[in-house]
């Protein structure tokens, strides 16, 4: 596929977005300077892959001529930079493709990461505890922040539910492939007879909404307060700092008790209540979307098992595009995701640009 018209036209739009952004009004709609600010950075690098693309090639035809001339030492060297440019041309493609791609509207979000415990009792909250934290250690190395915004602790360590905000950069366009069951496979610590177990944990990446996303009607919501749980000391007995938020017309019920200020947790749960309406606002949209790529995404169902952690094979599996590597003991002590993501991105930047054709 010739990438140049459509890249030649991003060229004149990058050319539009340098008078906009020069504009001193550019920041009276601090959302829309947000936005300009955003394209101009991404058609910036697109162009700049695409020069990097268009030398690469122009190298590799060089070094193709070499390769086929008498000197038999400069074909040698030749033939060298071919193995060299070959690989690198390959990623700089992939880059222009996946930068021409239309981009959802939500990829540029910040992301509510939601964890349960699922099947496997004290085992599976112990697993939903690991998983957030290789979250964490994932959203560390991105230079993500990372803030839990409710917590239920596990009986013995973990976690029964946990709802971690993540925000930076491109947060949900990462974290979008994470929704699903992840299944656990191993000798749980409570176990005394060695025998390998079977646990699971739910997860729902949400993007986060803005007011303008969703229409929320005072009428359709019910707001109790009730004291909250777990530690605190005297806090907890004397005070009505959680809130619980009942959604009417859809049932969803969000339950707030992280922070000390009722005000805060009601600030929280209302963040919380417009991400779930916002998805699923989206998981309606995603019915026009092939099969193939709702399969990549996931539809950010608790009841897609997307994921298993082998760790007697010290195995990680994504069974969506039946991807394994034996690294498990570094991902989860490190966070390192990168892989695994990347591979559901090229998977599912085939599907799209298919879908273009």
């Amino acid at each position: 596929m010739d990438y140049a018209p459509l890249v030649e036209r991003r060229r004149r739009r990058f050319e539009d977005l340098e008078r906009e952004i020069a504009e001193p009004a550019l920041f009276e709609d601090r959302d829309r300077a947000q936005e300009l600010m955003r394209e101009h950075r991404r058609t910036a690098e697109l162009l700049e892959q695409w020069g990097e693309l268009e030398e690469a090639r122009r190298q590799w035809r060089e070094n193709e001529e070499m390769a086929e001339g008498e000197d038999e030492e400069m074909a040698e060297l030749a033939r060298a930079e071919l193995e060299e440019l070959g690989p690198r041309i390959a990623r700089l493609e992939e880059a222009v493709q996946y930068a021409l791609l239309p981009r959802d509207a939500t990829e540029d979000r910040d992301a509510l990461v939601e964890l349960r415990a699922g099947t496997g009792g004290d085992e599976a909250s112990l697993f939903a505890g690991d998983l957030l934290t290789m979250y964490r250690l994932y959203a560390e190395s991105k230079g993500w922040r990372c803030e839990i915004l409710d917590a239920s602790p596990g009986n013995v360590a973990g976690f029964k539910e946990v709802t971690l905000r993540v925000t930076g950069d491109e947060v949900f366009r990462y974290l979008k492939y994470e929704s699903g069951v992840h299944r656990v496979q191993r000798v749980p610590v409570t176990e005394t007879q060695g025998r390998i177990h079977t646990s699971t944990a739910t997860v729902a990446v949400l993007p986060e909404a803005e007011e303008v996303d969703v229409e929320i009607r005072p009428e359709d919501l019910r707001i109790e307060t009730c004291r909250s749980g777990g530690a605190g000391g005297q806090h907890v007995n004397r005070t009505e700092s959680a809130v619980q938020i009942f959604h009417l017309p859809t049932g969803i019920m969000v339950r707030c008790e992280q922070e000390r200020s009722q005000i805060k947790n009601r600030e929280t749960g209302m963040r919380i209540l417009r991400a779930r309406l916002f998805e699923m606002k989206q998981r309606a949209a995603q019915e026009s979307y092939s099969e193939r790529r709702r399969a990549l995404i996931g539809s950010g169902g608790r009841e897609e098992k997307i994921r298993t952690y082998n760790f007697p094979q010290n195995r990680l599996t994504d069974h969506r595009i039946g991807y394994t590597a034996y690294n498990l003991d570094i991902v989860m002590a490190t966070g390192a995701l990168d892989e695994v993501i990347s591979r559901m991105q090229h998977a599912e930047m085939e599907e799209r640009m298919d879908e273009l054709k």
